[in-house]
């Protein structure tokens, strides 16, 4: 009898010992997944992380002057280099993704990029989601239609009813739907703030509503898009651009410390002056 109870004993020391261990194996695992590593080691925080894999993805939209290709086929605009410069202090290689600027959100929270960098203007609603860098460049939301309606369409007033569009999810469309006038348009959203200025080209909507940032890079004589104009006066909002990062990231404060520098030494004050834009204060 004494050895059933001692052969029972040890089954069930060994049949624990095995439980536990199973359940350590677990937990190295979760944390392991939980921190974008597959080695079995924590990511100590999002810069670390960055730096540990060695680049930084960037996600934007084509907008100029802030990211885009120029006659010459290179990627460029203020966003791009200022990315560069600040990815060198990280010690780290820039990844420029374009992304739906809709879902930018969505993108950053599931890793697929690690930074929003391409003139996102600064609202609270996305200061709740996640984290924003101190603002860099000044911007408003401006109405472009075509030189040929400029009689017809003067003001937001002369616009409710009219066909309007804007890229979704950005300051443009938030703008036209806080304006007692504008919001009485219909809206037709697009994925990029150049598709709104195609839409206005090809006759499909009377005006737009954009960054003027891009604006006076992008109408006007000597443009692609020659026979488009903004209407006078018809300034929406007067906003900052701002860096966008995940919630409570450690990243966005290094990075806050690095624009510092890069104003001080002269660097962001001379890609403003290259670009035509003005530095937030």
């Amino acid at each position: 009898m004494k050895i059933k109870k001692l052969l029972a004993l040890l089954l069930a020391g060994a049949m624990s010992a095995s439980l536990l261990a199973g359940c350590g194996g677990g937990k190295n695992e979760d944390a392991a997944a939980n921190n974008g590593g597959g080695a079995g080691t924590e990511t100590a925080s999002d810069l670390a992380y960055v730096q540990d894999k060695g680049n930084m993805i960037i996600g934007y939209t084509v907008y100029e002057p802030m990211n885009y290709t120029d006659e010459n086929g290179e990627f460029t605009g203020f966003d791009t280099e200022f990315a560069k410069a600040v990815c060198e202090k990280l010690g780290v290689e820039p990844e420029f993704v374009e992304i739906d600027w809709g879902t930018k959100v969505i993108e950053l929270d599931a890793k697929s990029i690690d930074c929003i960098w391409n003139g996102m203007t600064i609202t609270d609603d996305l200061k709740e989601n996640i984290s924003v860098s101190d603002p860099y460049v000044k911007n408003m939301q401006v109405v472009i239609i075509k030189d040929s309606n400029k009689d017809k369409f003067t003001d937001t007033a002369s616009l409710a009813g009219a066909n309007l569009v804007a890229e979704a999810g950005s300051a443009g469309q938030s703008a036209i739907e806080a304006d007692e006038n504008l919001s009485q348009a219909n809206l037709t959203t697009v994925t990029k703030q150049t598709d709104a200025l195609l839409e206005i080209e090809s006759g499909a909507s009377d005006a737009a509503v954009l960054d003027w940032t891009l604006a006076k890079s992008m109408i006007g004589e000597g443009t692609d898009f020659a026979d488009l104009m903004m209407i006078d006066g018809a300034e929406l909002s007067v906003e900052e651009y701002g860096i966008g990062f995940r919630k409570d990231s450690d990243l966005c404060t290094k990075v806050n410390e690095i624009m510092n520098e890069l104003v001080e030494d002269g660097t962001l004050p001379a890609l403003a002056e290259k670009y035509g834009l003005s530095l937030a204060e």
